[in-house]
């Protein structure tokens, strides 16, 4: 696996064996191009085995790490899966090893049917001994897999971070030991592009920006420096996908202001500085978070926005450190957010998609008013075209089931964010509940069941104490159902 960017990885790849090639309705990204969001893990089901080998954390599936191998029975939650090693044989020691490493990795998976129907997956740098311990070993019971007919093959999936999958060579054989690989014929990687002057391109990119947005400020580094006391510890609000934000006083005017510190060796944080400044440069709402200026000198990039001094609003729904919100608040919240995705989507003379609509990127004012920010995934494009596809980006449990398809974001797939956004804030539950029980996990299907029992208010947020007015509650709620349901078009 050749990863876009250092360490950073897509979905993955996984070795699979599939009565079917029909694999119409399955979903790209975390879904592996294999399953989808109703497969159940059951071999009786689909009679689909997969050897995934993953390279980001999803925690809807229980993941271990970002770097793990998983033994996949009819569906993603892994029966058994361990964090990447390999075992030394010269050593007699577990060393460490990474599947985005870049470096060509060799696996056997090996199955006994007659001894004690044990499945072994095992790993190792390419040349090295096959190991005498397997990383995984598990009981397993392949006879509802018809071999005499099945598929035998590879799926991957990248999802909004690019990673490049080689299968240099493979051997199988379902009836006894396959063939071992003359490693000495295996092609060589592709060589990886040189990228020449790649930061100096993007900042003469930023210029173009710059000079296209002259309400913004081309803030001095020493200026932002001093600002945030050279960006120590105790002046830091928070970290996103993209880089550091920290709380910061102009010295000439003591307007405290929020800096975000994007790295440009982050996962798209190059693209994400500028499409925030393409996005936001001359929006102005008040249920947008301003921003202020930006600067671009000696490649670092650093957005100024407007400080919030009540920080996100995620920390009042699931955390003790801030005080509950009341309904009044939550309400007005929801009404401002909505008319800043207004106008983004219909009043401004572009329509901008922000790709992240969640509550962690809603931060509160002083009075509490919600603002929409982070524009880091957002994109534009003229009114009455069409966007394009693109890599599907955003959080799980907000996306759209036609964005996992399609790779297309458009208005719609924003609404269905603000959909379960709106459930989130009326219930104080997020999206997706792993501590809770297996039917109520999933936050849209707990409200729908609840709602086809005539009990839609009980999932109100118990921190309300039932404190609400009941028809606007029921409006949320039931708004929020349809803004999330999986037809677009319904």
């Amino acid at each position: 696996m050749v990863p876009e960017f250092p360490n950073l990885g897509g979905h993955g790849i996984a070795f699979t064996i599939s009565p079917s090639m029909d694999f119409t309705q399955a979903l790209a990204n975390q879904y592996l191009g294999l399953f989808n969001s109703t497969i159940n893990n059951s071999l009786s089901s689909n009679h689909l085995l997969a050897v995934e080998f993953d390279t980001l954390k999803n925690p809807e599936f229980g993941d271990v790490n970002d770097n793990h191998v998983g033994i996949d029975v009819g569906g993603l939650n892994s029966i058994a899966s361990a964090p990447v090693t390999y075992f030394s044989n010269k050593e007699g020691t577990e060393k460490s090893l990474r599947l985005v490493s870049g470096n060509p990795i060799q696996v056997w998976i090996d199955y006994d049917h007659e001894v004690e129907n044990l499945l072994n997956v095992t790993l190792a740098p390419i040349r090295t001994p096959k190991p005498n311990r397997p990383l995984l070993s598990t009981p397993i019971n392949l006879s509802q897999i018809p071999l005499d007919s099945a598929y035998v093959g590879f799926s991957s999936s990248t999802g909004s971070i690019a990673n490049k999958h080689y299968i240099l060579g493979w051997s199988f054989n379902k009836s006894g030991q396959a063939q071992n690989l003359d490693l000495s014929k295996l092609p060589k990687l592709p060589r990886k592009r040189k990228s020449r002057g790649k930061l100096g391109k993007n900042m003469k990119k930023y210029a173009k920006i710059g000079n296209r947005n002259m309400d913004l400020k081309d803030f001095p580094t020493r200026i932002i420096y001093k600002a945030t006391k050279g960006f120590k510890d105790k002046e830091l609000l928070g970290t996103g996908g993209f880089g550091k934000v920290y709380r910061g006083v102009l010295p000439s005017s003591s307007i405290e202001v929020a800096v975000k510190k994007v790295s440009y060796d982050s996962k798209q944080g190059m693209k994400e500085f500028v499409a925030e400044i393409a996005s936001m440069g001359r929006l102005r709402h008040r249920n947008l978070v301003q921003l202020l200026g930006y600067c671009r000198r000696k490649g670092e990039l650093l957005l100024v926005y407007d400080y919030m001094p009540n920080g996100s609003l995620d920390k009042f729904l699931f955390s003790n450190e801030k005080p509950n919100l009341n309904w009044a608040q939550r309400y007005r919240i929801l009404r401002g957010v909505a008319s800043g995705l207004l106008y983004l989507h219909e009043e401004w003379e572009k329509v901008i998609l922000h790709r992240d609509v969640k509550a962690s990127n809603v931060l509160l004012d002083a009075d509490l008013n919600g603002r929409l920010g982070d524009f880091g995934l957002a994109r534009l494009y003229d009114h009455g075209t069409n966007p394009q596809t693109t890599h599907v980006v955003g959080t799980v449990g907000y996306l759209a089931p036609e964005l996992t398809r399609t790779g297309k974001a458009t208005t719609s797939t924003d609404v269905f964010a603000f959909g379960v956004f709106m459930l989130e804030v009326a219930c104080g539950r997020r999206p997706i509940d792993l501590q809770g029980l297996p039917e109520d996990m999933i936050l849209v299907d707990w409200i729908f069941e609840m709602w086809k029992q005539g009990a839609i208010l009980e999932t109100s947020d118990p921190r309300l104490g039932g404190v609400y007015v009941a028809e606007d509650m029921e409006l949320v709620l039931k708004l929020g159902m349809l803004c999330s349901h999986p037809d677009p078009s319904s």
